[in-house]
């Protein structure tokens, strides 16, 4: 290997002095081929093979070997060929005799070669990607596993992020219109991977068959949808940054949160204060650089889209409607109908006939029953001996004042008093529970035992006038009896006032002659 200080020679002797590359190879003592080649390179390049080395033992296996790594690419990524064992299958199948060094050298190289480049993309205002991610947080005391809907602006590296409790076709679409309500208006065009929430199937020529609830979203909004190479996030990989970035910024600790809304405020205060940093390889901040993004968007439409997804199914003898498995109640009179379920991300809505008829929180378990014991206060009341087994009131918690007026209402009607109790219930099909409940206290404290007494007292609070209870209903209360006056009396009261003026007048001088 030849120094740099003997190339400066040989060269400045060849090419400043005029020395010919003959008397050079005598002076330096190297050979003329090397002489030639110092004056085309200013420094020793170094030793280069010109073609790849073939193992005289690898060589007969290497195509086998190429094949193996090239079917890899079709599997998942777990299953995939190691160098142990590829090698394993070389010597048991194949009858390799050598050893595991040159295989596991060759099967780096193969997979160097096969790495996949890329060409940096500028991205033009107005544009976005969208994908999902997936953390954990800490949510009214429970840890759960929550996915977390991103949207990016490549443009600008202005962000959305909002979080769900599951990843779901509803919270898709209601992601969108709360970034493009955070953004101020529509992107022209959004990125996605092939998720089944946009794509229902990928047909003949690549091309996408989009699903209902998405089509009805892109119909509403306008906004043009592109999609990535199946397998490939890199194609959409501002988005995946994002995602990543979002994980170890917004959730690192694990966030600690009451809902699920007060998590997303907190998401939302972070994405607005991202604006004023600035990135590598810019000069000003993602805020002013949202400007142009927002000048490029599409105007969005009056009113946002309904985020929700929709099922007809039909009303159980039970008064319950199937939704994802879940049953949530309706009131009885509606039993056997057809209605539509509308599932959002944090409710269920169920309507008949353009009404809606009964409303739920939504619940992201399995085979849950969610009830309303309101539904079935109607039918109740004609078969009041279910009363201490329907499953509807098991967790209705009532003030103590209630369960005091049923077994009062019980002991001294039966029967018809536990009627007469579901009939206090139902009033909370029009009252707040808590304004019922201080009727029902008002009425224990005037020993005032009936169904009556309780919505006259309930109406005159809400009326802010006094309750006239008629008392013949109630002959258990403390009677008071009032007798008329007679206007002799009268007379007689005024006559014993005289004499009693008199006589304190004759007392009165009587002191006086005394001190006198």
């Amino acid at each position: 290997m030849f120094t740099v200080e003997l190339y400066a020679r040989v060269r400045r002797a060849v090419m400043a002095e005029g020395l010919s590359r003959r008397e050079a190879a005598r002076r330096f003592g190297v050979h003329r081929n090397t002489i030639t080649k110092m004056l085309q390179y200013s420094v020793p390049p170094g030793y280069r093979r010109r073609e790849r080395p073939i193992s005289k033992k690898l060589g007969p296996y290497m195509a086998w070997i190429d094949k193996v790594l090239a079917d890899d690419r079709l599997v998942h990524a777990k299953q995939r060929h190691t160098a142990q064992r590829i090698f394993e299958r070389l010597r048991d199948e194949e009858g390799f005799s050598g050893g595991y060094t040159i295989v596991r050298e060759y099967v780096a190289q193969a997979q160097l070669r096969s790495r996949e480049m890329f060409i940096p993309l500028s991205h033009r205002p107005g544009n976005a990607q969208a994908d999902f991610g997936e953390a954990d947080a800490y949510i009214a005391g429970r840890k759960v596993r929550f996915h977390y809907f991103c949207m990016d602006l490549p443009h600008s590296d202005g962000c959305f992020v909002k979080a769900y409790p599951a990843e779901t076709a509803e919270a898709f679409c209601d992601g969108h219109v709360a970034a493009f309500a955070f953004f101020g208006g529509v992107p022209q065009s959004i990125l996605y991977d092939n998720t089944r929430l946009a794509v229902a199937r990928i047909v003949k020529g690549g091309e996408r068959l989009r699903s209902q609830m998405f089509a009805e979203l892109q119909s509403h909004y306008l906004f043009a949808d592109r999609f990535g190479r199946p397998g490939k996030g890199n194609d959409k990989g501002k988005v995946e940054g994002l995602v990543g970035y979002v994980r170890r910024n917004f959730m690192t600790p694990l966030p600690v949160a009451e809902s699920f809304e007060a998590l997303n405020a907190r998401f939302l205060d972070a994405c607005t204060k991202r604006r004023r940093a600035i990135l590598r390889g810019q000069s000003t901040p993602i805020g002013e650089r949202m400007q142009a993004d927002m000048a490029a968007f599409l105007p969005a439409p009056p009113a946002p889209y309904d985020a929700c997804h929709k099922v007809a199914t039909r009303v159980s003898s039970m008064a319950l409607v199937r939704y994802r498995n879940n049953d949530y109640s309706v009131p009885m009179r509606f039993g056997h109908r057809e209605v539509l379920a509308k599932g959002y991300v944090d409710r269920v809505e169920i309507v008949c006939g353009g009404e809606t008829i009964a409303v739920h929180a939504r619940s992201y378990g399995k085979a849950e029953f969610i009830y309303n014991p309101l539904h079935y206060l109607a039918l109740l009341e004609h078969k009041s001996r279910a009363l201490d087994q329907a499953a509807p009131l098991d967790d209705w918690r009532l003030a103590d004042c209630v369960h005091r007026l049923r077994r009062l209402m019980e002991a001294r009607m039966g029967n018809s008093g536990r009627r007469e109790f579901i009939q206090v219930l139902r009033l909370m099909e029009d009252f707040h529970q808590h304004q019922v409940e201080q009727a029902v206290a008002e009425a224990l404290r005037l020993g005032a035992i009936s169904f009556d007494a309780v919505k006259m007292l309930l109406l005159a609070r809400l009326e802010n006038r006094p309750a006239r209870l008629d008392l013949t209903f109630y002959p258990y209360l403390p009677a008071a009896t009032v007798g008329a006056t007679d206007p002799r009396a009268y007379l007689g009261l005024v006559a014993g006032a005289s004499v009693i003026a008199g006589v304190m007048d004759s007392n009165a001088g009587g002191r006086h002659d005394h001190l006198a």
